[in-house]
C-alpha cells in the first residue's frame, strides 16, 4: 500500500511534467513487468490453484497449450472526450492483473496473428466470450490468443474463488481509482508485451509467446468489453497505438475512423435494437455487419460457458445444456453467429495486411422508428435485411434477437427460438430435396459474398442433408 508521502511525490512529478510538456507527449504507457508462466494445477483440483476461465475446448488435442501470467506496473488515468484524443490526468497508479495465453505448441503452426481479448465481466466472472465463439477457428488456423483481465469486477470474482492464487491482484490502486480507469493502460501494456517480428523481450522478462513473433496484433471484445474498446479507440489508442485492427463485437457506440487502424463492428440482431436509428456508415477503415436472427447470447455461448464452469469445478463436460433462463419466450437464437464472426476475422486480417476491404453487407430493415424501433419481419416473424444465414433464410423456426423476463434481468440479451409447427414446415418444404436445395442456394450466396467460410458452408449443407426436414 502506498504511503501518503509517496503518493504526493508521484503527483508532484505529474504536475511538473504537465507544466513543461505538451499534453500529447504525456501519452506514454508506463513500463510493466510480466511474471510467469504461473504454475497451475489442472482445472477442477480442490486446491483451486488453477487458471480461472481455463478453456474447455480441449486445447491439447488441437496442438495448443494454455498458460497464465501476471502483469504489474503503474498506469495513467485519462480524460476520454467524445471522438477526441484523451490526455493524462494522473499517473503512477499501481496495478497487478493477469493474462491468459493460448498458443500453438508447434511454432510452424503459428500464422503470425495474435488476437487479444478484453475479457468481459458482466455479471461478475471473467468471460472470454470471443474465444468461446471463435476459439476453434483460431486453433484451426494457427492463431495465438491472449485474454486480458483489465477490470476489477472480474478480479474480485477470481479472488473470491481463490484468494491464495489471485489475492494480490488489484486494478484500483488499493481502492483509490474507480470506474476501471486503469484498464486502458493495462490493455495497452499487454499489447506492448507481445513481441513483433524482430523484437526480443527485455532482460529478465518472460516471452509470453515463447518465441512466437507477431506479424499482426488484433484486439477484440464483446458487449461491455466492446464498449470499453470503443472508448479506447476514440481517446486512448491514437496516443500510442499497439493494435493493428479491432473486432468490436456486440456493443460500443460510434467509433472515430480517422486513425488508419482497421475496425470491424459485428452486431447481432439484439445489439441493433438500440443502434439501428443511428448507424455508423462504412468507410475505408470501418465496416459494420449485422446478422439477422442472431442474439447477443446464443446457444454456443451458453454451452461453452457451461463447460468452462464445469471444468473449473471438476464436473463433467459432456451433456452441458443452456441454463433455464425463465424468460418470456424460449431463449437463445440458433442462428450461428460465430460462422459470420469467423469470416469477419479472416477479412480483418487481409484488410490489415494488404488493404483489401471486407465486403459490405445489408443492414437490418426497420419497419418503424417511433415510438419504439421495430424491425421489419417476414410472415413468420423473422427479421428482414442484414446478413441472412441459411438457418435464418431457410427457416425451420422463428429466431430473433429479442426476449424479456421479470425474474432474469439478462433475458433481453438471449433472443428467442420458436420451432415451426409440422404443418408450417410441410407447407414451406414439400420435399427433403426442396429443403436441401434451398439451403445450398443460400449457403452458396453467403460463401460467394464472403459472409461465411468454406468449412462452415460444408457443415451447414451436411446438416441439411442429414435433417428430417421434408421427409414427410
Amino acid at each position: 500500500m502506498k504511503t501518503s508521502a509517496y503518493r504526493s511525490i508521484i503527483m508532484s512529478c505529474v504536475l511538473l511534467a504537465s507544466l513543461t510538456q505538451h499534453p500529447g507527449l504525456l501519452a506514454q504507457v508506463p513500463d510493466a513487468t510480466i511474471y510467469g508462466p504461473i504454475a497451475a494445477d489442472a482445472p477442477g483440483e480442490p486446491s483451486r490453484n488453477s487458471i480461472y476461465s481455463a478453456s474447455a475446448m480441449g486445447l491439447a488435442e488441437q496442438g495448443y497449450l494454455e498458460e497464465e501470467f501476471f502483469i504489474a506496473g503503474t498506469a495513467n488515468r485519462y480524460s476520454t472526450p467524445e471522438m477526441e484524443n484523451g490526455e493524462i490526468i494522473a499517473s503512477g497508479h499501481p496495478y497487478r492483473s493477469r493474462l491468459i495465453v493460448r498458443r500453438p505448441t508447434n511454432a510452424e503452426r503459428f500464422n503470425g496473428i495474435v488476437v487479444v481479448e478484453w475479457i468481459n465481466v458482466t455479471g461478475g466472472p471473467d468471460k472470454d466470450i470471443d474465444w468461446w465463439q471463435s476459439g476453434y477457428h483460431f486453433m484451426r488456423n494457427g492463431y495465438a490468443y491472449v485474454a486480458v483481465s483489465a477490470q476489477q469486477m472480474g478480479i474480485d470474482t477470481m479472488i473470491q474463488w481463490s484468494p491464495e492464487r489471485y489475492g494480490e491482484l488489484d486494478t484500483t490502486d488499493d481502492g483509490q481509482v474507480a470506474g476501471d480507469a486503469l484498464s486502458f493502460d493495462i490493455f495497452s501494456a499487454v499489447g506492448r508485451a507481445i513481441n513483433r517480428r524482430g523484437d526480443t523481450s527485455a532482460a529478465g522478462q518472460p516471452d509470453i509467446l515463447a518465441g512466437l513473433q507477431a506479424e499482426m496484433i488484433l484486439a477484440t471484445g464483446h458487449s461491455q468489453s466492446a464498449g470499453r474498446l470503443a472508448t479506447y479507440l476514440n481517446s486512448i489508442h491514437p496516443l500510442e497505438p499497439y493494435y493493428d485492427g479491432f473486432m468490436v463485437h456486440g456493443g460500443g457506440g460510434h467509433i472515430r475512423d480517422d486513425q488508419g487502424v482497421k475496425i470491424f463492428k459485428l452486431m447481432a440482431e439484439t445489439d441493433m435494437r438500440r443502434r439501428a436509428a443511428s448507424r455508423q456508415p462504412d468507410t475505408e477503415s470501418f465496416r459494420q455487419w449485422e446478422v439477422a436472427g442472431s442474439s447477443h447470447v446464443d446457444v454456443p455461448f451458453e454451452i461453452e460457458y457451461g463447460k468452462v464452469r464445469n471444468l473449473r469445478e471438476g464436473l463433467p463436460l459432456a451433456g452441458v445444456e443452456p441454463r433455464d433462463s425463465a424468460c418470456e419466450l424460449p431463449p437463445y437464437s440458433r442462428v450461428p453467429f460465430r460462422d459470420v464472426m469467423n469470416a469477419a476475422f479472416e477479412h480483418l486480417v487481409v484488410w490489415v495486411r494488404d488493404g483489401t476491404a471486407p465486403p459490405t453487407a445489408d443492414t437490418l430493415r426497420v419497419r418503424r422508428m417511433m415510438p419504439e424501433l421495430e424491425f421489419a419481419r417476414d410472415a413468420h416473424g423473422n427479421a428482414l435485411g442484414g446478413i441472412r444465414l441459411a438457418q435464418h433464410a431457410v427457416a425451420t423456426a422463428k429466431n430473433t434477437g429479442l426476449n424479456s423476463g421479470t425474474s432474469n434481468r439478462f433475458c433481453f440479451l438471449y433472443g428467442s427460438h420458436e420451432p415451426f409447427s409440422g404443418a408450417t414446415l410441410r407447407q414451406l418444404y414439400p420435399s427433403h430435396e426442396d429443403y436441401v436445395e434451398k439451403v445450398e442456394r443460400v449457403v452458396r450466396d453467403n460463401l460467394n459474398a464472403g459472409y461465411i467460410l468454406p468449412y462452415a458452408a460444408e457443415r451447414t449443407i451436411r446438416a441439411a442433408e442429414n435433417s428430417s426436414i421434408g421427409r414427410w
